[in-house]
């Protein structure tokens, strides 16, 4: 799911940032966007499945190839080095890792946040945040489970000199959690749901208690939608199409779960249960609301901070501001000399309008 960036990342991002830039910087009629596993991005391959990406796409005489990459870092690595005109990612990693790198990027579709699927699990009944004072708690480092962590501490009025962060891979939280030696880890669904159901654990904080924070997007070449405004339109017209179906009570809808339930490798009832824990913007009046609200400048600032505070924002960086920001009714933050991440509502508003 969402693995963090590595240090690697950002010089073999430098390099792709100009070729990309100089590259994609034409009109042109193929594109292709990547995705990978999560609750939030399965309508990414129910729509190229069922042929609604590739219907509006054609809609504007465009092509667009819909591809699964298995590991999520390497999905915007391939993105940052132009491989690919759109990739999904958090809020967090598409400033962390592309616009960090230097490739101006542009949030087209805010998709969705995680409302209750990153948490923080300890050991024993009646546990608290202040419980973690001292401990060692398991996560992988750099993360949104890392950034859940430092806000929570925040609620409990530790920092992370209070405890040790342990970096353990993904794939061995579960089984690290088992052995008697890990008494917390911080992790994201489905990981958290399977821990959370040992005996004698308590969730002591989860992203439902910082919503809107931890944000789900697809993230496009900011060159490529200026040169190519109906690659924006294709896409956001096809995932608004996917949302009011899989939104639906009808049979329809239920097949649409259904099928991204298989496809992540859960049955219904356990996607569901994931999706209970995300707020998904169904409607594109919604995704709006949220992205033209003064909340969200102000968490990306969080965001940017806790980013520099880790060393994410590149060798160069000499302060949160390092990396400029743009929002709607042309509000920056950060260096706006160096505007490299854009959360841009005009296709979204399009959707609501029935402008697509």
């Amino acid at each position: 799911m969402r693995k963090p960036r590595l240090f690697s990342v950002l010089a073999a991002v430098g390099l792709g940032a100009a070729l990309s830039l100089s590259a994609q910087a034409a009109p042109k009629s193929d594109f292709s966007v990547c995705w990978t596993i999560y609750a939030g991005w399965m309508p990414w391959e129910y729509g190229d499945a069922q042929g609604i990406v590739d219907k509006w796409a054609k809609k504007y005489d465009i092509s667009i190839d819909v591809v699964q990459i298995n590991d999520y870092v390497e999905s915007i690595n391939q993105y940052s080095a132009g491989q690919f005109d759109g990739c999904t990612m958090t809020n967090m990693d598409a400033l962390t890792i592309p616009a960090a790198g230097g490739v101006d990027s542009t949030a087209l579709i805010i998709g969705d946040f995680s409302n209750g699927n990153d948490g923080i699990v300890l050991k024993g009944e009646s546990k608290t945040l202040a419980d973690l004072k001292g401990l060692d708690v398991n996560l992988v480092e750099l993360s949104v489970s890392h950034y859940l962590l430092a806000r929570g501490l925040e609620r409990a009025q530790l920092s992370e000199r209070d405890l040790k962060v342990v970096n353990t891979s993904d794939a061995d939280l579960v089984a690290a959690f088992a052995t008697p030696g890990v008494q917390a880890v911080a992790t994201w669904n489905p990981l958290l749901a399977e821990i959370e159901a040992t005996p004698q654990v308590t969730k002591v904080f989860d992203s439902s208690q910082i919503p809107g924070e931890i944000i789900d997007l697809m993230v496009v070449n900011s060159q490529t939608l200026k040169d190519n405004p109906a690659f924006g339109k294709a896409l956001t017209g096809a995932w608004y199409e996917i949302m009011a179906r899989m939104s639906s009570d009808s049979a329809e809808g239920k097949a649409a779960r259904e099928h991204m339930a298989k496809a992540s490798g859960t049955d219904l009832a356990g996607y569901e249960a994931q999706l209970a824990a995300t707020r998904m913007f169904y409607s594109a009046s919604d995704a709006v609301a949220f992205a033209t609200s003064p909340k969200l400048p102000a968490t990306m600032t969080k965001v940017a901070e806790f980013s520099f505070a880790h060393g994410l924002l590149g060798e160069g960086a000499q302060s949160a501001k390092a990396i400029g920001m743009s929002f709607a009714k042309d509000l920056v933050t950060g260096d706006a000399s160096n505007l490299k991440l854009r959360f841009d509502p005009s296709y979204m508003q399009m959707a609501a309008d029935g402008k697509l």
